[in-house]
């Protein structure tokens, strides 16, 4: 989701901004300080459950995370192309699955902001399935869903970690995107096909701008 169809501008800066200036406000410190406790905790956390989930970061900062993210909800948005790709295979009849690392509360938040639910016949949450999508025993839990079949799947991620966890499960088409964030330069992918945003895998003829 993040960084696929919405622009990850947003958890960026919420992330390396927002919560370090909350997190000084309330305990007392400079801003400056704050980052330097954070960063390296955030890292700690990276690529587990823990650093998707809005609930324990509430509980290790020290303030309402999710309300947070709530009271910058003005700032989500799409990446360009994402609502044409969406619409588009929506058009053609296709089962549109999101799967997302995304905490509930920020899955609702965001979904709440955008319409993303209305494109999708199903959202998950990895943290239903107790697995980041990093993990191989997430899809091996997705599996359990008889959600999709791999064989048969186009998924599109930004992460590699989470493109190589799907590409080893056997899903047969496994796209990166190039640009997750619409304010920074694009990243050079050699290890997968890779779009500068989803909407270069629709035909011409669909019509996209």
């Amino acid at each position: 989701m993040d960084g696929t169809l919405l622009d990850l501008n947003f958890d960026n800066h919420f992330w390396r901004e927002r919560i370090p200036l909350r997190y000084a406000e309330v305990h007392g410190m400079s801003y400056a300080s704050a980052r330097q406790e954070l960063v390296p905790r955030f890292a700690a956390r990276q690529g587990t459950l823990e650093w998707y989930c809005t609930d324990f970061w509430t509980g290790e900062l020290g303030f309402d995370v999710a309300m947070l993210k709530h009271e910058m909800r003005d700032n989500i948005r799409y990446l360009p192309g994402a609502p044409d790709f969406l619409q588009a295979v929506r058009d053609a009849g296709k089962r549109l699955v999101l799967v997302t690392n995304a905490h509930p509360d920020s899955l609702s938040i965001k979904a709440g902001q955008t319409g993303l639910a209305a494109y999708f016949d199903l959202l998950i949450s990895s943290h239903s399935l107790g697995f980041p999508k990093e993990d191989p025993r997430f899809w091996q839990a997705l599996d359990l869903r008889g959600v999709y079949e791999p064989g048969r799947s186009l998924f599109v991620d930004d992460s590699l970690p989470v493109l190589r966890a799907a590409r080893l499960h056997g899903v047969s088409e496994v796209f990166a995107v190039e640009r997750p964030d619409s304010t920074l330069p694009p990243h050079v992918i050699d290890e997968f096909p890779a779009v500068h945003s989803v909407s270069d895998l629709l035909p011409v003829e669909s019509g996209r701008r």
